[in-house]
């Protein structure tokens, strides 16, 4: 890979768009009183759960994500604890990329708080860029809200933009080159970049790469040693600058998980919520145009976890996952679970499925594939497994960070 860095006439050819404290931001567009106070955003109102986004305010006093409810209010005794709307959160991203597409283009929505743009040569310039980004935020601020503020970073490349976004938090706006990122990142820690997770901070550590300068000066075969793969010699030449292709990635699990509600933390109320959870996922996998070739079901509690792992078909046939279940359940031992999880795996195309005219599945499936069609006409829970009623419920869309988009499982019926 022999690469240039960049055009240095017009360096400045990605614009990355960062909004700061999302979750927290729009419950505090959304309701004026929390404007200016500590804010949490949680799934629970219990002190054993966690929360998943913190405004500003909160985060001033040590709150974070992931820290549990009980932590925040020993951080912040005045915090206020707002549960999460997630159907809320869906509606305000699609305003804001709304409001963006006012001024430019977005390429790509990257997650549900952030996005990126490809600058054209003429926009890519300092000063040109600069301008079009204040008008990104002066557009959000006017058509979305005044709570809603963005860190824009604007670089050579888009991972070096995403870098730029994290080095002034809130309402930021940073130009990065490549020749300015020993200055300004030099000091974090390898973990602190996209895409460096432990694992492959060890393999760096081994390496003999423990900081941000060492990365940086490192040759390109010796990233490759590192990184095991090509993917050593893609980061040379990212860190130089260099706007590579984004690399196409497959589709290989399908999941949901769920913190059990106080009511159905025991043994019997954890298998209906495993249950309700396949039954989600497996009508997510029909829509989504994939099949799985593996089920994984997990319960943690307070003391212990419980996992298994069955290999099937592949299939797309909810009541196969629930025969699965049902046959592992047995050898679950949790007695106080709090939380439960569905993962299905080695996803594959459905249409690579060839159906046998004397296979007796195929009428589960289409089955299956009737349910969808009923819930969605008709309400969703209008047809759902027997075993799925007492926690049908139980275990609301929710948005993650990588989501842009709630799965529809039609409307709500009384």
């Amino acid at each position: 890979m022999n690469l240039p860095s960049y055009d240095q006439r017009v360096p400045f050819r990605w614009l990355f768009l960062d909004l700061n404290a999302y979750f927290a931001s729009v419950e505090q567009q959304s309701d004026p009183e929390l404007r200016g106070r500590p804010v949490a955003v949680v799934q629970v109102e219990s002190d054993n759960s966690c929360v998943i986004a913190a405004s500003y305010e909160a985060k001033r006093h040590g709150v974070y994500t992931a820290c549990s409810v009980a932590e925040a209010k020993r951080l912040c005794p005045d915090i206020q604890l707002v549960r999460a709307n997630h159907r809320r959160y869906v509606e305000f991203h699609d305003q804001i990329v709304a409001a963006v597409e006012t001024v430019l283009p977005v390429d790509k929505t990257l997650s549900i708080d952030e996005l990126r743009i490809r600058l054209l040569a003429s926009e890519a310039t300092e000063d040109a860029a600069t301008v079009l980004a204040k008008q990104i935020k002066e557009a959000i601020y006017d058509r979305v809200g005044e709570c809603l503020h963005c860190s824009i970073g604007i670089a050579p490349n888009a991972f070096l933009a995403k870098i730029g976004t994290e080095l002034e938090k809130p309402n930021g706006l940073v130009l990065l080159l490549p020749e300015e990122l020993e200055e300004r990142i030099g000091g974090w820690k390898l973990s602190a970049l996209p895409g460096i997770n432990r694992r492959m901070t060890v393999r760096l550590n081994l390496s003999g790469i423990y900081t941000i300068p060492q990365l940086l000066r490192a040759s390109e075969q010796k990233l490759r040693e590192a990184f095991g793969s090509v993917i050593g010699a893609r980061w040379y030449h990212l860190l130089r600058g260099a706007d590579l292709p984004d690399i196409e990635t497959k589709r290989r699990s399908l999941s949901h998980e769920h913190v059990l509600p106080p009511e159905f933390r025991t043994k019997e109320g954890s298998y209906a919520v495993l249950q309700r959870l396949t039954e989600k996922a497996s009508a997510r996998l029909r829509r989504e145009g994939y099949a799985a070739r593996t089920v994984a079901f997990a319960v943690r509690g307070r003391k212990g976890r419980w996992e298994s792992q069955v290999r099937l078909g592949p299939t797309v046939d909810t009541m196969s996952f629930l025969d699965a279940l049902r046959k592992e359940w047995p050898r679950n031992d949790i007695a106080e679970p709090i939380k439960a999880g569905v993962v299905l795996q080695d996803l594959v195309p459905a249409g690579q499925l060839s159906l046998s005219l004397f296979d007796s599945d195929n009428n589960r499936v289409r089955l299956s594939k009737a349910a969808d069609s009923v819930n969605s006409r008709f309400g969703k829970h209008a047809v759902v497994p027997g075993g799925v009623w007492q926690a049908k419920n139980a275990a609301p869309e929710r948005i993650a960070f990588q989501k842009t988009s709630l799965f529809d499982e039609g409307r709500d019926v009384a």
